[in-house]
């Protein structure tokens, strides 16, 4: 296009010279030509790309694309881009990479929004030619993959920061001995102990007043029921909500562990699809985190009556059970509501919802528009059903917890601690 005014002045001009203003356009030619043909071939490129061996959702991590050339003469920058699952997040699609001595490492940082297994296919490598006219590129297929596991370290950090607090406050200690039911010890009674403690046996026996002291009851049994359905799988502040609900439950079944309870996990959908038998121990942390692993997402409706009449069940003995759900619509509630209250007779119940943070700002975002009003009077009604399903649980005697997903497992953790220590499990 530069020479083409050129080309027209001269066949303006001189007409009888006009193939002279080709010779822009051939030599345009054979420079592309020369620099297609000049430098490494595509087939001198190779790729390989470095993970590590697993990742947490949510959590960033660096994925490394290496690349070598075969040839003497190498580029002095490439573009690199990775063909990568859709569950992964990438802040920057392409690299730009400087060679140095033929070799050129790629850095994405990468964020997992879901579960799963993050398949990295394939590696597209591009770079200019010596004039900077053409491009030559390679496609080299890798197939690489990084498991994308529940977010663990988060659950044991928090967990652990819990624990420490509580432990320094004396929780722990209040926990462990205090007005239980297991037999602790016998001491000399004094005055403001409780008088139905005296042991009056060992009181003459000693010909001195003894009493008995408790301490709460260990091997508590807690089910964490996780509804893996339809509406579990919404994204709520970039994460499902399935998934904040699986690290709440391991940060909190790392506690329970940690507190002598034992502890057993159950998922459903519109069918129980995950069942475990209870363990003990800090030491079988590691098999809840691998069956937390397998609990898959879902576009079906859960089906809370079968669920929990399966989970009641499977429980022999009172059992504290954990539900970690959502809902919308007044009618899946009434089922919920119906098969709490079968379950209650028998097992202690906390059920666990989000705060639907969406609904919040819509009802009380000013309107600006006849939308703004619709959407704002829409929400104000479903908050209105959503409070009044939460108050009909609570009358039945459940404990309810609603939070913010920033702090799910913190409040699960302190509506735990305090029905542990009132000696309700």
């Amino acid at each position: 296009m530069a020479g083409a005014p050129i080309a027209l002045a001269i066949a303006g001009f001189l007409p009888g010279l006009w193939y002279i203003g080709l010779i822009w356009s051939c030599a345009v030619v054979l420079l592309v030509v020369a620099d297609g043909a000049l430098g490494p071939r595509p087939a001198a490129a190779t790729a390989e790309i470095e993970l590590p061996g697993t990742v947490s959702v949510g959590a960033a991590f660096e994925a490394l694309a290496k690349m070598h050339f075969d040839a003497e003469q190498a580029p002095s920058s490439v573009e690199i881009a990775l063909g990568m699952a859709s569950i992964l997040e990438a802040n920057k699609n392409v690299e730009i990479v400087q060679i140095n001595e033929r070799n050129g490492t790629g850095h994405f940082e990468l964020t997992p929004l879901r579960r799963g297994t993050a398949h990295f296919p394939r590696i597209w490598i591009r770079w200019r030619g010596p004039f900077g006219l053409t491009w030559k590129q390679r496609v080299i297929n890798i197939d690489a993959g990084v498991a994308v596991l529940p977010d663990i370290e988060t659950a044991h950090r928090r967990a652990g920061e819990i624990f420490r607090r509580h432990a320094l406050q004396g929780l722990l200690l209040q926990i462990d001995r205090g007005d239980g039911t297991d037999f602790d010890t016998l001491t000399e009674y004094k005055p403001g102990m409780d008088k139905r403690a005296i042991d009056w046996k060992q009181s003459a026996r000693h010909i001195k007043l003894h009493a008995k002291e408790f301490r709460t009851e260990r091997n508590n049994q807690i089910v964490f029921a996780i509804d893996a359905g339809r509406q579990m799988s919404d994204p709520i502040a970039g994460l499902p909500r399935l998934d904040r609900a699986v690290s709440a439950m391991l940060q909190n079944a790392w506690i329970s562990l940690k507190l002598g309870d034992r502890a057993a996990l159950f998922s459903f959908d519109s069918l129980p699809r995950l069942a475990s038998g209870f363990v003990a121990g800090t030491r079988a942390f590691g098999e809840l985190q691998r069956l937390a692993a397998q609990i898959d997402y879902s576009s079906e409706e859960p089906n809370y009556t079968l669920a929990l009449a399966t989970l009641s069940r499977r429980l022999k003995r009172r059992s504290m059970v954990v539900l970690i759900t959502e809902f919308t619509d007044l009618t899946a509630a009434d089922f919920l509501i119906d098969a709490v209250s079968r379950l209650m007779h028998k097992h202690l119940l906390m059920i666990v919802v989000l705060r639907d943070e969406d609904l919040e700002t819509f009802a009380t975002h000013e309107p600006v528009s006849t939308d703004d009003v619709t959407r704002a009077v829409t929400a104000a009604a479903l908050l209105r059903e959503r409070l009044l399903v939460l108050t009909r649980l609570r009358h039945l005697g459940v404990n309810v917890v609603e939070s913010e997903h920033d702090r799910l497992g913190d409040r699960i953790t302190a509506a735990y601690l305090d029905l542990k220590r009132r000696n309700l499990l």
